[in-house]
């Protein structure tokens, strides 16, 4: 099943969703893109309409890894064996939540515009996103909706893999999905259009809502959104091509996520000092990825305001902590396998979060990097990893050779002659891009 949008989406939703009108239910859309499914979900049901603000907590040393959930009203979800087998003591569950508490306050009071949130007391609460990859976020908001006194939690989606749709079937008192394909990999390969929903379009959606029924009730056209929110009008259908916004260790950070139709596999680029994620260089391999059917992401680790402090282009600890937790963003967006590509300093935060325990990464490729800079972890690094270096680039020659003496995972390194850092030279850049490719393919895709 193919959705145009997340209007037709609700839609549809919507119809398999009538039966539960006369239970006079609370809709609660995931922000952002739950939103706007929502909004007609409740329009048919001519129910109130909300967000379910919910976030999660994670470990601090493995952030994709959630030991709960917290939600409006002091609403906390804690699971005691995430917390007893990761040794979390007090100090640390404290930080987490403090961290992730104000993020909920501040999203909460941006999207309500002082609006009071709901009660959900004795009510039916349906939950509805765009879509399910994982459905962790998804459980956490039933689990605190749930918390928050609904006496009945159903939970909505358009499309989700089928090993999530089991699980949450499980943990919800009804689970109402229009699509389970077997052969998933993105919720927005299901889309024509998966273009970002902006925040201002979730405040308008919401507003509107409050407003109460009217003639005009309709959600807002491609033509009223925010501008930057594009259609998808001559993509092929399945494909992903949008900006996005990553919530990352407390900050936001942009990116470009581009996913080809039937992608096999997603890379995320780490860039290095003085670069962005319009970097040409990154850019002509993120290509060379997306015609042999890989995904990438390409985002800023750094906020434009902290790229202006050298310092914190070599605190790899800080951004290997976001680039795990972009990893966690991506997980929920998307069942597909996950690498990195991290050049010069982006290349030692890459090394650095597959380090991690549990990290959910399958490969890494290193353009130019300086792995010395996460020198203490390379022990630790279990995905397969690929070493590439400028045959003229003596010094980083001698970094990487370090380096593959270090590593315990299957290591190769690949020297270019007469390539400089930057591979500048013709033709140079264009075999790492072929490098990095071939080695994805062969430890990504299975």
């Amino acid at each position: 099943m193919l959705f145009t949008d997340r209007a037709d989406a609700g839609h549809r939703l919507a119809e398999a969703l009538q039966h539960l009108e006369g239970e006079e239910p609370v809709v609660l859309g995931l922000p952002r893109g739950g939103v706007p499914v929502a909004f007609q979900v409740a329009l048919a049901l001519k129910a109130p309409l909300d967000v379910i603000v919910v976030r999660k907590l994670g470990v601090p040393y493995q952030r994709e890894l959630g030991f709960g959930a917290i939600g409006e009203g002091g609403v906390r979800v804690i699971s005691d064996d995430i917390v007893r087998r990761g040794r979390l003591g007090q100090a640390d569950l404290a930080s987490v939540e403090h961290a992730e508490a104000a993020e909920l306050a501040r999203q909460a009071e941006r999207f309500r515009a002082g609006r009071p949130r709901l009660s959900l007391e004795g009510r039916t609460a349906i939950v509805v996103d765009d879509g399910i990859a994982t459905g962790a976020t998804a459980a956490a908001a039933c689990q605190v909706v749930r918390a928050q006194g609904a006496a009945r939690v159903v939970l909505a989606v358009p499309v989700a893999p089928p090993d999530a749709a089991d699980r949450l079937r499980t943990s919800t008192d009804e689970f109402v999905c229009l699509s389970t394909p077997f052969a998933f990999s993105a919720v927005g390969e299901w889309y024509r259009d998966f273009s970002q929903t902006p925040d201002d379009e979730v405040v308008a959606l919401l507003a509107q809502a409050a407003a109460g029924p009217g003639p005009e009730r309709s959600a807002p056209s491609a033509e009223t959104t925010s501008p930057g929110t594009e259609t998808a009008v001559g993509k092929e259908v399945g494909e992903v091509e949008e900006e996005v916004a990553i919530d990352a260790a407390g900050v936001r950070l942009t990116g470009d996520l581009q996913l080809p139709a039937g992608a096999r596999a997603v890379v995320m680029f780490a860039h290095g000092s003085g670069s962005s994620r319009h970097s040409p260089r990154n850019r002509l391999v993120a290509a060379a990825l997306n015609e042999a059917g890989l995904g990438t992401l390409l985002f800023d680790l750094l906020t434009p305001a902290e790229e202006a402090h050298r310092s914190n282009v070599f605190d790899i600890g800080t951004l290997a902590d976001r680039l795990t937790a972009a990893t966690g963003w991506l997980r929920d967006r998307t069942a597909l396998p996950i690498g990195y590509f991290g050049a010069s300093t982006g290349a030692a935060a890459a090394l650095w979060a597959a380090a991690t325990p549990g990290a959910d990464v399958g490969a890494v490729v290193s353009r130019g990097g300086r792995p010395d800079l996460a020198e203490p972890l390379l022990v630790a690094v279990r995905a397969p990893t690929l070493l590439i270096v400028g045959g003229n680039d003596n010094v980083v020659i001698d970094l990487n050779q370090q380096a593959e003496a270090a590593l315990r995972c299957e290591t190769r390194i690949e020297i270019i002659p007469g390539a400089t850092h930057l591979f500048e030279e013709h033709g140079a850049l264009q075999q790492v891009a072929d490098l990095a490719r071939d080695w994805f393919l062969s430890h990504l895709v299975k």
